[in-house]
């Protein structure tokens, strides 16, 4: 492995990970945020694509703009989609763990739309996934419910600390539920924008820096809906506690501050992604993002105290187990510790 290989390991783990931190920090202080650090992002990720990307403009792009614009639409649909299910009382590890299942829903939509063949591995994979999430999911909403039976409100919200404790435990569950139905429609509308990627790929060639410029320029327009959103939320970022910066010798709100550590972290992570996809084979990149991932949920848990009991882990070993044997990495591990003998070569 070469000196840009680890580099691009250490900045996916850096950055990814850290991002993560900063995200929970941002959501933890007001759970609506998701709109205004998305446009963030996007803001970000598209001047930088604009300048190096698209050299100002002046660089054509390989594949047509009305295509693109196709993908945007499914693309911003599934950010916007993730944003408000976090209003629904979906914690950052759950929403990590179902995010995790994408391998179901890519599976699912390729049998229907793409007459795709799947071997039973895969099949078996897929239903370890599944039951992950479900056990994931019923042991989170369990978990709070009994939180509201005790007397605590399960998310927060004065009109549950006004109800009964088994009227606040059935307002949550409706909630969550709505959160789990607005994650499962952003997975497969995900699922399904990958299928048009990979159209699109076969018919035009990959071109990830081209992408990722316009997937996150031409969506901006769009936020224009969610003004009102990220107006009031930029007000309540600048109302938050000062923070004094020694390099700026000045006093900035703490929210401002975690919403930038946020944008520069997510794209680190994304040109670690990049840079690891041009110098590492397939299953290098998926061990490396699934490990990362894994210890991306374990700090939430860990850091942030969210709730996770042992069926929570059982249900995670299920979906990231599930993952790997759908990757393939399980028997590409096992080939190099055990390799095939010259017969079974030849039987090959």
């Amino acid at each position: 492995m070469n000196s840009a290989a680890i580099f691009a390991i250490g900045m996916v783990f850096a950055g990814c990970c850290s991002n993560v931190v900063f995200l929970e920090l941002l959501i933890r202080q007001f759970p609506g945020s998701g709109n205004i650090v998305t446009f963030a992002q996007f803001l970000f990720i598209g001047l930088e694509g604009f300048i190096f990307a698209a050299h100002f403009g002046t660089k054509k792009s390989v594949i047509p703009i009305r295509k693109y614009l196709i993908m945007v639409m499914f693309f911003f649909t599934v950010s916007v989609v993730n944003n408000y299910a976090m209003n629904f009382n979906i914690s950052t590890p759950l929403q990590m763990i179902f995010r995790s299942g994408s391998l179901v829903a890519n599976m699912a939509l390729g049998i229907l739309i793409l007459k795709k063949q799947y071997p039973p591995s895969k099949f078996l994979s897929v239903f370890m996934i599944s039951i992950g999430i479900f056990v994931c999911t019923l042991m989170s909403a369990r978990t709070e419910t009994l939180n509201a039976s005790n007397g605590g409100s399960a998310n927060g919200n004065d009109n549950e600390e006004n109800m009964s404790d088994e009227e606040a435990a059935s307002a949550y569950i409706f909630r969550m539920l709505i959160g789990v139905a607005m994650l499962t429609f952003g997975l497969f509308l995900s699922a399904r924008m990958g299928i048009f990627q990979e159209v699109l790929y076969k018919e035009f060639g990959k071109h990830p820096r081209e992408a990722l410029f316009y997937s996150h320029a031409l969506p901006l327009p769009g936020f224009l809906l969610l003004g009102q959103d990220i107006y009031n939320h930029a007000v309540m970022f600048s109302a938050s506690e000062p923070v004094n910066v020694p390099l700026l010798e000045a006093d900035v709100p703490k929210m401002w501050l975690f919403l930038i550590g946020n944008i520069v972290t997510q794209y680190v992570c994304i040109r670690g992604v990049f840079i690891l996809t041009t110098e590492c084979p397939s299953l290098v990149v998926t061990l490396v993002v699934t490990l990362r991932k894994f210890v991306s949920l374990v700090f939430s848990i860990v850091y942030f105290q969210n709730p996770f009991t042992i069926y929570h882990w059982f249900g995670t070993f299920l979906v990231f187990g599930g993952t790997l044997l759908f990757t393939g990495v399980f028997q590409t591990l096992y080939e190099i510790v055990v390799p095939p003998t010259p017969i079974e070569k030849k039987t090959d």
